[in-house]
């Protein structure tokens, strides 16, 4: 979809496709139309049988995805029962695709991206990647992203990254202590180091390969699913309204701890 922010790179011999979100002046941050187009991105990838194994990444060099872009508006219901949340559908698992995919992350990945990063089967990081969910600092409940980091990582990790918001940042070599990232790369390797995993996994018989990726989700996916479905609800008690929020961001204090 032009001007959706998202560029997608198939190789047919190999069976790898790349999935590249391509907003780099917005750190790849994502609105209604990227949105949109990762859900058909993820849905035409069910059916295409060319394709076997995806990587994602994010362009520029700068981030990986920075979450929701604060720009974009969602419209939102009326009902304090309802609420529209643009990220839902963004990741694979939610598109019902399981064919495997991996992440290939540089520099900033924060907030939303986890609802990427939290549907692979697994991260490579450049050294200069670093994750951090900045919700609490503005007055937000960290809720799906905390769900999808705690399938990856360690309780105590996840209550800390959550909690601490935008005061602390997480580096590439203490993301692959705690579990979140399986390979750390110089930076600009991490997309080739990605892509070799993807062709090993694409050259093995699809069928297995789908039913192992299904077979490591449900180790979790109960867990999961009755997780998940208590986000909508404290996300609905928890976060402050919009224009505190706004107020939030415009005074937040520079500078953070990478750990």
């Amino acid at each position: 979809m032009p001007g959706s922010g998202v560029r997608t790179d198939r190789d047919e011999e190999t069976g790898v496709a790349v999935v590249t979100l391509d907003r780099p002046a917005r750190h790849n941050a994502i609105d209604a139309a990227m949105a949109e187009e990762l859900s058909s991105v993820w849905q035409e990838f069910r059916f295409d049988d060319t394709v076997r194994a995806v990587v994602v990444t994010g362009a520029g060099g700068k981030a990986f995805c920075t979450g929701v872009d604060r720009s974009a508006v969602v419209p939102q219901p009326a009902s304090p029962y309802s609420m529209d949340d643009p990220l839902l559908r963004i990741g694979p698992k939610a598109n019902d695709l399981w064919k495997p995919v991996i992440a290939a992350v540089r520099g900033l990945a924060c907030g939303g991206a986890f609802y990427l990063l939290g549907e692979a089967e697994f991260l490579i990081a450049a050294e200069d990647a670093v994750f951090f969910d900045p919700h609490t600092t503005y007055g937000m409940v960290s809720a799906y992203e905390s769900v999808y980091m705690a399938m990856r990582m360690p309780f105590g990790e996840v209550a800390r990254t959550a909690l601490m918001g935008s005061a602390e940042r997480l580096s590439a070599r203490r993301a692959h202590e705690t579990g979140l990232v399986s390979e750390v790369t110089p930076p600009g390797d991490e997309v080739p180091a990605a892509v070799r995993c993807a062709e090993v996994i694409a050259s093995c018989p699809t069928e297995a390969v789908q039913g192992t990726v299904r077979a490591v989700w449900s180790a979790k996916e109960a867990v999961r699913a009755v997780a998940l479905a208590q986000a909508p609800h404290l996300v609905a008690l928890g976060n402050l309204p919009p224009e505190r929020q706004a107020e939030l961001f415009a005074a937040r204090r520079p500078g953070f701890r990478l750990r």
